[in-house]
């Protein structure tokens, strides 16, 4: 199946308007996270207990938060799953006890204010501030090795510019699917550090198709410019890159609408970072190859570079 039969597209010569997206996208993450005072990290990172309720009757989450302020528990969080009689209540460090304890308290305070009201726990979690605290060392490790890697293979398989691109371009979907995950106001928990790898891991593929058909022309065109054979390499891969991602979106966008809450934030992360992957492959990881040789080397140091392999 292809989208594009013959596409022509002018590529090489309209990357400064990307870059203006890009550059808007990537402030208006950076705002959206200064303005909320850091990413939402989840009970993974801070620690505390979180306890899901599923009511039978209507409750609202101004009653749920007077019933905790009642009970000493005013800097709970409370989050409501939509439509469907369920509730997050996050209990902090602030709190001392076992998960056990802190849940009987929570539930103690509910039935004080509401004695009416009927309801069952589905889950109940507790994370220590340590455990918290390696966690997010063990996240930040974890895309610090991988990206490493990312490196070292590139440069070795293509060009060391040809990584740096690569690199520079998973920095950017990951630092722009940040952003849209403050903008909107999902936790950060485990589940989504495990979709920013899977974007990594799915940006980098798409990047290296490009890559390698770039390369493929550098022999086939010789006598053609860099620019030239930059738009045609993107444009031979253009339908089967479009493809690929919109059957991997049609995929996460099922599980966001009818996944549940619990998969919601992993769902999203994946829709975006699928969407500003695909993007990144196209318009940045190329481009940024691009605007180096065309300043530092051409297409001439490539092409001597291969012949030496």
């Amino acid at each position: 199946m292809q989208f594009f039969q013959t596409p022509n597209i002018d590529f090489a010569n309209k990357r400064r308007i990307p870059y203006a997206i890009s550059a808007a996208l990537f402030l208006l993450g950076m705002v959206s996270i200064f303005l909320h005072g850091g990413l939402n990290l989840g009970i993974d990172f801070k620690g505390g207990t979180e306890i899901v309720f599923k009511f039978d009757q209507d409750v609202t989450v101004d009653q749920l938060r007077g019933a905790m302020s009642d009970a000493g528990m005013g800097g709970s969080q409370i989050r409501h799953f939509g439509g469907s009689g369920e509730y997050v209540i996050y209990v902090g460090q602030q709190k001392e006890g076992s998960v056990t304890e802190i849940e009987a308290q929570v539930k103690k305070a509910i039935s004080d204010a509401m004695p009416d009201v009927d309801y069952t726990v589905r889950k109940a979690d507790n994370v220590g501030p340590k455990v918290g605290q390696q966690l997010r060392k063990s996240a930040m490790m974890a895309i610090g090795i991988a990206l490493l890697l990312i490196l070292v293979y590139i440069g070795w398989r293509f060009e060391f510019i040809f990584a740096l691109g690569a690199i520079a371009a998973l920095f950017h979907d990951v630092l722009i699917t940040l952003g849209f995950f403050s903008i909107v106001g999902f936790e950060l928990s485990l589940s989504e550090i495990a979709a920013f790898l899977t974007i990594v891991g799915y940006s980098l593929n798409d990047t290296i198709v490009v890559y390698d058909r770039i390369r493929e022309n550098l022999k086939v065109l010789r006598n053609e410019e860099l620019e030239t054979i930059v738009n045609k390499s993107i444009n031979q891969v253009l339908s089967r890159t479009v493809v690929t991602s919109l059957t991997t979106f049609i995929v996460v966008l099922v599980l966001f609408l009818f996944g549940g809450e619990v998969i919601k934030g992993f769902a999203f992360t994946m829709m975006v970072g699928v969407v500003i992957g695909t993007y990144s492959s196209i318009f940045v990881a190329s481009a940024l190859v691009l605007e180096w040789q065309t300043k530092h080397g051409g297409k001439r140091s490539l092409k001597m570079s291969k012949k030496k392999r």
